[in-house]
C-alpha cells in the first residue's frame, strides 16, 4: 500500500509514467543509479534485521539469557538468505542497516540488467551508475546559486535517468525523426544548445580556477606554432611538476550508435574514448604542459583522468575558502549544468533551427 502511494505520487510529481522495472529503479539508492526514495518494502526487512542485531546485547541484559529468540527473526534471516543468495554478515557488521541493505540492492540491480537486453536501455543504467553521475539530485535547489531546475528539467531529467518516454514522436528541424524518449536532441548535429553547453562547463572550470587562486585564461593563443590549436584553458602558474595545465572539455552521448558498443559494457567508456581523442589532437602541448581532456557523458559518468583533476580542483577550492565541501559543490554544479542542457537540447528537436546563421 505505502509503495503503491508513493509510486503515483511520484507519477503526478514528475508527470511521468512509471512501469513496474522503471518504479524498481527509481526506489534505488542515487549511487546505484536510482532516485533515492526508497521502497518501503525493500527496507522492511534490512532495517528490522540490523535493529535486532543492534539490540540483541541490551535485550539480553534486560530479558536475561534464558528468554527465548523471537522466532520472527529467524524467519526474517530465512527470507533474507534466500533473497540475497549470501552467507549472513559478520556480528560486528550486523547492527549497521548498510549491511543487510546492499546485498538485496545488488540483487534488484543485477535482476534489472538481466531484464534489459537492448544495449540502449544497458547503457543508460550503467550509465547513471556511474560515480557523481547523480550528484544533481543531491544539490540543494537554490536559485541564487544557480542550483535549482526549472519544473520541465527535472521532468527530463528524471525520464532520461529511469528510461521513460519524454514526448511523442516527431521529426527534428534537422529532419532526423525522435523518438518517444527523446534521446537525438543530445546528439542533433544542428542543436544550438550544445555549444552553450561548452561554453557553460569551460567558465565553470575557469571560475573554480580563479576562486581557487590559480589564475587562468580561457582559449590561449599562441602555444602551438605549427596548427594554431587551441584549448579550452591554461593555468598562468603551475599546477604540477612546474607545468602549467591546459585543459580542453567535450561532452559526448552515451546513447550514440557508435558508443552503444562500449557504454552497453561499461560506463563511461563513451568518455575515455573522447579523452583518448583529445590527448591525440593535443599530442604536442602535452609535451611542455599538463594536459587534462574534461569529457562529460550526457548521462552523467565523466572520464577518470577528469575526476582526478576536479577532485584535485575541489581540494584546492577548499584550502582557499575554508569549506570542506567544495568539492561536493564543484560536481553538483557540473551533473546540474549537463542536465540543464539535456533539458535545452531535447526542446530543441521541436524548435525551428536556423541553419544559415
Amino acid at each position: 500500500m505505502f509503495d503503491a502511494t508513493l509510486r503515483s505520487g511520484l507519477i503526478r510529481v514528475f508527470n511521468l509514467p512509471l512501469s513496474e522495472g522503471q518504479w524498481l529503479q527509481a526506489s534505488l539508492p542515487i549511487k546505484a543509479g536510482g532516485l533515492g526514495i526508497r521502497s518501503v518494502t525493500s527496507l522492511a526487512l534490512p532495517a528490522f534485521l540490523a535493529s535486532a542485531a543492534g539490540t540483541a546485547s541490551l535485550q539480553s541484559i534486560m530479558l536475561g539469557d534464558t528468554f527465548p529468540v523471537d522466532p520472527q527473526q529467524g524467519v526474517m534471516l530465512s527470507r533474507w538468505l534466500t533473497t540475497s543468495s549470501m552467507q549472513l554478515p559478520d556480528s560486528n557488521l550486523a547492527h549497521k542497516q548498510t549491511t543487510w541493505d546492499k546485498p538485496l540492492t545488488d540483487q534488484i540491480i543485477s535482476d534489472l540488467y538481466a531484464g534489459l537486453p537492448d544495449p540502449l536501455q544497458q547503457a543508460r543504467l550503467r550509465a547513471v551508475s556511474a560515480p557523481h553521475a547523480g550528484d544533481w539530485l543531491l544539490a540543494l535547489p537554490i536559485t541564487s546559486c544557480g542550483l535549482r531546475l526549472d519544473d520541465e528539467s527535472v521532468r527530463v531529467a528524471v525520464g532520461l535517468r529511469l528510461g521513460i518516454p519524454l514526448c511523442e514522436p516527431h521529426r527534428c528541424p534537422c529532419g532526423s525523426p525522435v523518438a518517444a524518449d527523446g534521446l537525438h536532441g543530445l546528439s542533433c548535429p544542428l542543436g544550438p544548445g550544445r555549444s552553450a553547453r561548452h561554453a557553460a562547463l569551460n567558465d565553470m572550470i575557469f571560475r573554480s580556477l580563479t576562486r581557487a587562486g590559480i589564475p587562468s585564461t580561457k582559449e590561449p593563443v599562441g602555444l602551438s606554432r605549427v596548427d594554431g590549436k587551441r584549448p579550452d584553458g591554461l593555468t598562468l602558474i603551475p599546477w604540477q611538476a612546474g607545468r602549467c595545465l591546459i585543459w580542453d572539455a567535450t561532452v559526448t552521448d552515451t546513447s550514440a550508435a557508435s558508443y552503444l558498443p562500449d557504454t552497453s559494457q561499461a560506463a563511461g567508456a563513451a568518455a575515455e574514448k573522447a579523452a583518448a581523442r583529445k590527448h591525440g589532437k593535443y599530442s604536442q602541448l602535452s609535451a611542455i604542459h599538463h594536459f587534462v581532456p574534461l569529457a562529460f557523458e550526457t548521462m552523467g559518468p565523466i572520464n577518470n583522468e577528469g575526476l582526478a583533476f576536479l577532485s584535485a580542483l575541489g581540494r584546492k577550492l577548499s584550502t582557499a575558502t575554508g569549506d570542506i565541501r567544495e568539492t561536493t559543490f564543484l560536481f553538483q554544479r557540473l551533473a546540474l549544468t549537463i542536465q540543464r542542457f539535456n533539458d535545452m537540447t531535447f526542446r530543441d528537436t521541436f524548435t525551428k533551427i536556423n541553419i544559415n546563421k
